[in-house]
């Protein structure tokens, strides 16, 4: 089993990256600037005022963080927005971190930035030799291509070929090489056979950062995203409030490492995690075809780390489907602010995607499972917005007719009001274990992973889990040095 605390360097790639970086003018942030961009050097701040939030230019790696201004171009608090209760219908208070506001609008830049960033400044990527292979759902592909061709390097971005057309479109804008593999959200299985297929014929022309068992991206959420919310949590709570539960689609197990972070500060706390029904894997060994683009399942990450894990909960896919309609179409913000929704949270219901919803249906269940009253918090993350899924509105719209006032009222009262505490499990310790378990056949029969690391996970949790997530300073130090070598830090000092 490889002890993660032991840091290899391969010095001679590391001396062609950092030429590379030097120029294509990279200078890399730290994990520290994404939490708190206060320490972030004024030279480049004064950049980024002039540079597009989508623009690929390697600045804008500094945006990689939940506190990005869109009107100013530089930084200020978290990115978050409370759900009011005429939307929820329940008392606790429920808040999702904003995920539009990241380079390629959605906060998977980050995660992919924590698994490229510790190769990049240890030499364990070569950008001018080798093309980065981004295995995804989505959005982590987009945000793998993003960062790769910051440094010059070619992406190569796997997704189903039944993703959003959005995230297609915008792979070939950048000239990202693109796999489309079978199927669709759910047919994981079948990128993890495409990346094999990749290894076995491009042998060492490739990197492949797999998501799905990659530490960084845990790493990442661990460090940055359970930052952001412990400072919101640091704003919005009373002295009479209870931090009662974070919520996280499962996806690639990486926002949801966020929680292990959480239950340090607050260890009352419960971790949720969220499924689609259509594709129950967690909640009963299921599987099958849904439509919550972007959460990825059939299978348990290799970086889940199922301890920590406390709830988990489907949600029936047609309940976001509906309600993205019901968000953004004119009839039903209108219907909304019949309900009492104000002018000001109609503007911003775009900024929750699919997962976005599901997350916050999620969020409905717990509070009403746990019947929580209004001194309770919950918190989730809205990955991305309804800037990546309008393809998904005119769909529905070719499929079903217009919408309307009377749609919108079924909408509301049958997938959202309606919303029950049910498709659900309070892990108990073996129902975690079972959940464990299914590791093994993904990944020790298909990905040749060491069955004594997986039983390291659950056996040896209270050692494992913290020395993976706990290595961002040392890739700190990394990175500081890396941006010595290149010259770029003495430049923008």
């Amino acid at each position: 089993m490889q002890d993660p605390t032991k840091i290899e360097v391969n010095r001679d790639v590391l001396d062609r990256a950092a030429a590379r970086c030097k120029e294509k003018d990279v200078l890399v942030p730290t994990f520290a600037q994404m939490k708190d961009p206060a320490l972030i050097p004024q030279k480049v701040k004064d950049e980024l005022s002039k540079i597009g939030l989508w623009d690929i230019h390697p600045r804008n790696l500094f945006r990689i963080s939940w506190k990005n201004d869109p009107k100013t171009g530089t930084f200020h608090g978290v990115n978050y927005l409370e759900i009011p209760r005429a939307i929820t219908g329940v008392k606790a208070r429920i808040f999702g971190l904003v995920g539009k506001y990241f380079p390629t609008g959605a906060h998977k830049v980050g995660a992919s930035f924590g698994c490229l960033a510790p190769r990049l400044v240890t030499g364990q990527f070569d950008p001018t030799r080798q093309k980065a292979v981004w295995p995804s759902t989505g959005n982590y592909c987009r945000g793998g291509a993003y960062n790769s061709r910051l440094l010059g390097c070619e992406p190569i971005a796997i997704l189903p070929e039944r993703m959003s057309q959005e995230r297609f479109d915008w792979l070939k804008k950048i000239n990202a090489e693109i796999i489309a593999t079978a199927g669709c959200e759910s047919n994981v299985k079948e990128i993890y056979d495409k990346c094999w297929e990749l290894k076995n014929t491009r042998g060492n022309d490739i990197v492949v950062l797999n998501q799905f068992d990659e530490f960084g991206n845990g790493m990442w959420h661990y460090e940055v995203t359970a930052s952001a919310i412990h400072d919101v949590l640091k704003d919005v709570m009373g002295a009479k409030d209870r931090f009662a539960g974070y919520i996280s689609c499962t996806g690639s197990a990486g926002t949801i490492c966020a929680g292990d972070r959480l239950k340090e500060w607050y260890p009352n706390t419960k971790v949720i995690a969220s499924e689609a029904l259509q594709c129950p894997t967690l909640l009963n060994n299921g599987y099958g075809d849904h439509r919550i683009e972007g959460i990825g399942d059939k299978h348990v990450p290799f970086i889940h780390n199922v301890r920590n894990t406390d709830v988990v909960v489907a949600i029936d896919d047609n309940d976001p489907m509906a309600l993205i309609r019901l968000f953004n179409e004119p009839s039903g913000r209108a219907y909304l602010k019949k309900q009492g929704v104000s002018d000001a949270t109609l503007e911003q219901l775009g900024l929750l995607g699919i997962s976005g919803i599901a997350n916050m249906l999620a969020a409905v269940k717990a509070a009403k499972h746990f019947e929580l009253d209004e001194h309770d918090v919950l918190f989730t993350v809205f990955t991305d917005s309804m800037e990546l899924y309008g393809s998904r509105l005119n769909e529905a719209t070719a499929q079903f007719g217009a919408y309307n006032d009377t749609q919108a009222a079924v909408d509301y009262h049958s997938h959202l009001m309606a919303i029950r505490p049910d498709s659900m499990e309070e892990l108990t310790h073996y129902g975690r274990k079972r959940i464990h378990n299914l590791k093994y056949f993904t990944w020790v029969e298909q990905q040749q992973k060491d069955v004594e690391e997986l039983n390291a996970q659950w056996f040896d949790y209270q050692s494992y889990w913290p020395s993976r997530w706990r290595m961002a300073s040392r890739y700190d130090e990394l990175i500081n040095a890396f941006n010595q070598k290149t010259g770029m830090a003495a430049k923008y000092q």
